[in-house]
């Protein structure tokens, strides 16, 4: 039913949408309210979950950063 390359489709997915929202909460400090959910330990794979994105856009920011194709402008 499901193949190994649709559940590294679903798994790559939902890394970049963790990755989102990390740059969503570095650039306007906006986060999810995870203390709405009542299971601790939903809670806590939710908190996983977003530390794993942070970890990717630390990550693709480093990358870019050292990549001559790109350049810092503030």
């Amino acid at each position: 039913m499901f193949g190994l390359g649709k559940l590294f489709h679903y798994a790559f997915d939902a890394v970049l949408i963790s990755a989102f929202l990390a740059g969503v909460r570095r650039s306007t400090g906006l986060t999810p309210a995870l203390a709405l959910v009542p299971n601790k330990d939903v809670r806590q794979l939710l908190r996983s979950y977003l530390e794993l994105g942070e970890y990717t856009f630390d990550f693709a920011v480093v990358f870019f950063g050292r990549s001559s194709s790109f350049e810092r402008k503030r």
